[in-house]
């Protein structure tokens, strides 16, 4: 059985922070270009987006986006 879209979309985020790619601070693209780029939907990226704030690794500001809080645990 395949990973689920929203887990693969949240693992793919952990990566880049992990790998520095995404920095603390670092704004996320927004959630279309974010459907864009993975090729799945609204719904997804949503799932992902609530999964990484769960963990504390994102933080969504109302009218500002959503920005990566610290480095996920190794």
């Amino acid at each position: 059985m395949s990973e689920a879209a929203y887990l693969q979309v949240a693992r793919d985020i952990r990566e880049q922070v992990s790998s520095g790619q995404l920095k603390p601070g670092d704004k996320l693209p927004s959630f279309a270009a974010l459907c864009e780029s993975y090729g799945v939907s609204n719904t997804v990226i949503r799932a992902a987006m609530l999964l990484l704030k769960a963990e504390g690794l994102i933080d969504g500001r109302q009218g500002k986006g959503v920005y990566i809080t610290k480095t996920p645990p190794r």
